[in-house]
């Protein structure tokens, strides 16, 4: 039960801090700095988690991540589903305690949804909106891989190489989608927004699901490719 509260911990770090920053700073395009400084503040919350619960769980934090690690065999199926189970509630909590600092009617991020993804930056085209997050999830993911391989060591380093890799893919993502490549930093932020009365995160949130997934399977189909002697 260790790692799965490890995973619920992490999930809810990487949201509260996130979109928290998104929901302080606001990204728009009035806003430009507030890219950065939210690309940031989701790169230094894997900073804390990989060096604070990583150990224990691995610091997956996403069913992407899960998922890609589950396939490679390097996790059983039954810890992927209850590594995704607390993912999705440390999101859902982080979420739903933005919404009591911040209040309902009080929100500046670029969706208006409590850090949530949109379609916006693609003009609402979901096939966009999907081939973003599948390229930003698989690049993401294959860093991940390559950190963590066995036939490699990054030492104490690799929870940074993560973290990096995580603003870049934000900084080029969040004018297109917000950058999700994590199904369970989506669905807190949507779920809270369903029930302050803005549905349209909840609408949208099957992109940010699929995409994240589809990203994360590619990552461990291409980088075993990549990785095998044969």
């Amino acid at each position: 039960m260790k790692k799965y509260l490890a995973e619920l911990i992490g999930t809810f770090i990487l949201v509260f801090i996130g979109c928290g920053t998104a929901m302080t700073v606001g990204c728009d395009s009035v806003s430009g700095c507030g890219y950065i400084l939210t690309a940031f503040a989701f790169g230094l919350a894997i900073v804390a988690i990989a060096y604070g619960v990583g150990n224990i769980s691995g610091g997956h934090v996403n069913p992407a991540v899960s998922l890609a690690v589950a396939i490679r065999g390097d996790m059983s199926w039954k810890d992927f589903g209850c590594y995704v189970v607390a993912q999705v509630l440390g999101a859902t909590i982080a979420a739903a305690i933005l919404a009591l600092i911040f209040g309902a009617g009080n929100v500046t991020d670029m969706t208006g949804g409590f850090g949530s993804n949109g379609l916006a930056g693609v003009n609402g085209s979901a096939i966009a909106g999907l081939l973003v997050e599948i390229i930003l999830s698989c690049i993401f993911i294959m860093t991940i891989l390559g950190v963590t391989s066995k036939k490699q060591s990054h030492g104490s380093f690799g929870g940074l190489v993560i973290a990096f890799t995580l603003v870049a893919v934000h900084l080029i993502g969040i004018g297109l989608t917000g950058t999700s490549v994590n199904p369970a930093r989506s669905f807190g932020p949507a779920l809270v927004a369903l029930c302050t009365g803005n549905a349209t995160p909840m609408i949208q949130l099957w992109v940010f699901i699929v995409g994240p997934l589809v990203g994360g399977a590619l990552a461990a189909v291409i980088y075993g490719m990549l990785e095998s002697d044969k």
